[in-house]
């Protein structure tokens, strides 16, 4: 795939770089033979491969999704200058 000028001066706008003539020209050939590296790809057979997230199969753990309080109010509220029943006391802002 042949990228041209244009389109070289298009993706630097979209992604904010500055790009004076000759780096467009540069920028022309290396993205062309980005892409065409990306099509050959595309001759490879990939059917009957399943997608996977990691090179080493591998099942994640789940824990049981269940809500609690942390049972730990005791320890967030220790270092606060104010507290009641374990809540935060903040003095009163508004009138």
């Amino acid at each position: 795939m042949h990228v041209d000028e244009k389109t070289v001066r298009r993706i630097a706008r979209l992604a904010r770089i500055k790009v004076t003539d000759e780096e467009a020209k540069g920028l022309e050939k290396e993205l062309s033979g980005i892409l065409d590296w990306v099509e050959m790809l595309d001759e490879v057979d990939v059917s009957g491969v399943e997608p996977m997230t990691s090179t080493v199969a591998m099942k994640l753990r789940q824990r049981e999704d269940k809500v609690t309080d942390g049972e730990k109010a005791k320890d967030v509220t220790l270092n606060a200058p104010m507290t009641e029943d374990d809540f935060f006391v903040v003095p009163k802002v508004v009138e």
